[in-house]
């Protein structure tokens, strides 16, 4: 599973192939919550409030480049990298 980034010691990851709707696994201190890209609403999951905040503003500004990563992923080719949260 390819990590499109990392902040704050929170991973982003998407998987090769993976099905729809196109979403993300956000992975902190051993928990993981899948995120819809389009709604940004938590498919399944949790984390921390503090680290969902994260992750959500992150998502919020980069909904573009996660739904580019996504088809990419999809297709099986490298999802690239997205600028981290700073």
């Amino acid at each position: 599973m390819p990590e499109v980034c990392r902040f704050f010691g929170i991973r982003i990851r998407m998987y090769f192939g993976d099905h729809a709707p196109p979403h993300f696994h956000a992975i902190y201190e051993g928990d993981d919550c899948v995120v819809d890209i389009q709604t940004l609403g938590v498919i399944h999951g949790s984390l921390s409030p503090r680290a969902m905040g994260l992750v959500m503003e992150w998502a919020s500004l980069h909904q573009e480049d996660l739904l580019n990563a996504f088809n990419r992923a999809k297709n099986h080719e490298d999802p690239g990298k997205i600028e981290p949260l700073k």
